[in-house]
């Protein structure tokens, strides 16, 4: 059965993460073989001509399923009939800004884009924060998007979830493929927390594989003094070592989480970690854009309710939490929400 093109906006797009992303769409790799795709990059002014760039290589590419490419500077035209909204350009942070100057300035950003995403992306729209802060981000695009239902909106923690497998695989020589059921909590940035107490490499429980491996507590400190600091401090690690951050796997993080939230995930291949809009599950507030463990079935992400929480994972998840809620009250404070 052939496919209408899929309407999808990537703002930034011609940015490094925009331009790594825009390739790997138009061949497939995030909504299949089978779906043509309709693309609209939407930047500011300064960044057009970068992006017309970019479209020009498109064309030179001749995908099969690339029905067309619109470079655009206008918000409304840039999200006219969206389906998927990617939202990766925002301010980043830089020496000497304070976080209420950074959540200000991605206000005057993610506020207007959700304003227009409600008055002239489709009624189906998912919307899909990748720019930092995520979370907050995604946030302020919600409230902001009057009548575009809270799980319409997610924000990108699956590069965390990505680089939680990948640490666990190199250390236990698996297959990330094997690898099912690790869950990354809380919020993108440093206070993240990556669990693996529920994980499981080729049907064998993590915690007893490390425990094998290293002893139960060495295994304890590595988890605590290695591996959770590494994933949460990935991208900084990348900025230290390549000399800037980040981009192919934050694409491929993006291209992951968009196919298992439209296409769904199959059920061996176990939970991911997305941040959605909390209903209140595992005591985060409502109305907070957490990570959580969730499934999908193709109609949008499901936190996996249920899981137990030691007194371990139940402090470093309410750490990261209110890092979220302190970042939810300063955007209040800026009058925003």
């Amino acid at each position: 059965m052939a496919h209408s093109p899929t309407t999808i906006t990537i703002t930034g797009a011609g940015g490094q993460i925009g331009y790594a992303l825009l390739f790997r769409i138009a061949a497939g790799d995030m909504l299949g073989p089978d779906r043509p795709v309709r693309l609209r990059l939407l930047e500011i002014p300064q960044g057009v001509r970068s992006a017309e760039g970019a479209a020009l290589e498109l064309q030179d590419c001749a995908f099969p399923l690339l029905h067309s490419v619109d470079v655009t500077d206008d918000i409304g035209r840039g999200f006219e009939g969206s389906e998927l909204a990617l939202l990766v350009g925002a301010r980043p942070r830089t020496a000497g800004m304070e976080r209420g100057d950074l959540l200000a300035a991605n206000a005057g950003i993610f506020g207007p884009q959700g304003k227009a995403i409600a008055e002239h992306a489709s009624d189906a729209v998912q919307v899909i924060a990748v720019g930092n802060p995520a979370n907050t981000n995604a946030l302020i695009a919600r409230a902001s998007a009057e009548g575009v239902p809270a799980d319409r909106f997610s924000a990108l923690t699956r590069l965390d979830h990505n680089r939680a497998v990948g640490q666990l695989a190199s250390l236990l020589d698996a297959s990330p493929d094997g690898i099912r059921d690790i869950a990354i909590w809380g919020n993108h940035s440093a206070t993240q927390f990556p669990d693996v107490s529920h994980a499981t490499v080729d049907g064998t429980p993590v915690p007893a594989l490390l425990a094998d491996r290293m002893g139960a507590d060495a295994a304890a400190l590595w988890l605590d003094e290695d591996f959770v600091p590494r994933v949460a401090k990935r991208g900084a690690e990348i900025i230290e070592v390549r000399g800037s951050s980040s981009v192919a796997s934050a694409a491929n993080g993006t291209i992951d989480h968009v196919r298992d939230l439209v296409l769904g995930r199959p059920a061996e291949a176990g939970w991911t970690s997305a941040a959605v809009v909390s209903t209140g599950q595992y005591g985060v507030p409502e109305g907070l854009v957490c990570s959580f463990p969730v499934r999908s079935s193709g109609a949008g992400y499901e936190v996996v309710e249920g899981l137990e929480l030691d007194d371990r994972a139940r402090s470093r998840i309410d750490a990261s939490v209110a890092e979220l809620v302190a970042e939810r009250d300063a955007v209040r404070e800026l009058g925003i929400l």
